[in-house]
Formats: structure tokens, C-alpha cells, sequence
């Protein structure tokens, strides 16, 4: 859902990159803000795309311009639009029994899994010949591998990391399993590959997919 205005600003929601920055757009999806994706060429370095340097000097995406307010780190921009334009179903409010999970599960997918899957991919993915089995990326994978006990274990218990309804907790670990499988950093288990397909079968996901061209290029969610 692409628009020229945002719901309280006479400018657009941008979204500075993909990658993590899918995340983003898929909540936007789900919650029917209108934005616009800006790319962001990385692998051209970042220092050559002065116009987001500006945004987030540090350059990495993704970034969410919304008005004035610039906000960087995909978990804490997850976290800003339920804040900002909520409430929604997608959030879960302090006082719900759900919350503790839904708060653990919403930033595991970052912390928890994303970075570890990617410093055990970064070896093989941009690192010289042999870097694929370093020590960084062993270990690494071993932090991935631990923390998706925790989701097998939330897995037996529910169909979703808040419990028995979708949130933008999932939007944060169903990316991070998707990008592990993508890359190659692990296959899925049964109960993870059911899962992936329940949380895809969004018309917000579909939608994110259209928009994101480089992931929507991605092979199709195990199960679909």
C-alpha cells in the first residue's frame, strides 16, 4: 500500500532500504499506513547515497523517516508505529498476560536470531575463501541454534509467539527464519515450516513481497 501522504503528515512514511527494512513494510502492510520504500544500494556503499547518509549516518537500513522523527534499528521502528498509530492487534499492551511474550519474541527475532544467522553467513557471504568456517560465524551459529529452542518451545505451546493470534512479534521471527533459509544458514524444521506458512499467508506479507522487489524475488515460503 503505497501512498503520497502519511496519516498525520503532509509527507509520505519513508522506509530507507530493504533487507531488515522488510520487516518495516510489512507492518505497514498489516496496518494499512500508507508509505514509500526508498532503495538503498549497500553494495555500492552508502557513503555514495549522500541523500541517506543524511538520514542515518551510520549507514545501515533500514531507516523510517515519519515527518521530522528519523528512527534507525528495525525491532525499535516496529515498536514506534504500533506506539505512534496504534492501538492495533498487532501490539500487545503491558498489561495482557501475552505481553511478556510478545515483547521476548518481538526483539529475539533481532537480537536473538537475525544478527547471529547473519554473522554465520557473513563468513561464506562476503568474507575471503575459507572464511565460512571461522570462529565468529561457529559461534554465531551456535547463539542462532539456541535461540530457536525458544521459539520450538513457544511453537508447542501456540501457533504464534504472542499466543494464538498473529503480531508483529511474528513479523519479527518469521523474517529472521525466511532469511536463515534464504541464505542457507539452516533448513527449517516441520513445526517452523508450518509456522512460516501460517504467518505468510497474509495479505500484509503478500503485499510487502510486492513492494520489496528483492526479497519478492525470494523462492516462495516452505508449505505455500
Amino acid at each position: 500500500m503505497t501512498s503520497q501522504t502519511s496519516a498525520d503528515s503532509a509527507m509520505p512514511i519513508t522506509v530507507w532500504g530493504e533487507g531488515r527494512g522488510f520487516r518495516v513494510v510489512w507492518l505497514l502492510e498489516e496496518m494499512g499506513l500508507p508509505y514509500r520504500l526508498r532503495d538503498v544500494d549497500l553494495l555500492k556503499g552508502a557513503q555514495n547515497d549522500p541523500e541517506f547518509m543524511a538520514i542515518n549516518p551510520g549507514g545501515f537500513i533500514p531507516a523510517l523517516q515519519d515527518g521530522e522523527t528519523v528512527m534507525v534499528e528495525s525491532v525499535a521502528i516496529l515498536q514506534y508505529l504500533l506506539g505512534r498509530y496504534g492501538p492495533s492487534p498487532l501490539g500487545v499492551e503491558p498489561g495482557h498476560p501475552a505481553y511478556p511474550a510478545w515483547l521476548q519474541f518481538l526483539h529475539l527475532g533481532e537480537a536473538g536470531l537475525m544478527t547471529p544467522a547473519f554473522l554465520s553467513w557473513a563468513g561464506s557471504g562476503f568474507g575471503p575463501e575459507g572464511a565460512r568456517d571461522d570462529w565468529t560465524g561457529k559461534l554465531g551459529f551456535e547463539i542462532f541454534q539456541s535461540r530457536r529452542r525458544l521459539v520450538a518451545r513457544q511453537l508447542e505451546q501456540a501457533p504464534y509467539m504472542a499466543g494464538e493470534v498473529f503480531t508483529a512479534a511474528d513479523i519479527s521471527v518469521g523474517y529472521a527464519l525466511l532469511w536463515a533459509r534464504r541464505q542457507g544458514v539452516t533448513a527449517l524444521t516441520s513445526p517452523e515450516q508450518t509456522y512460516i506458512g501460517r504467518v505468510t499467508d497474509r495479505d500484509g506479507f503478500r503485499g510487502a513481497m510486492k513492494t520489496c522487489h528483492a526479497i519478492g524475488s525470494w523462492d516462495p515460503p516452505p508449505g505455500r
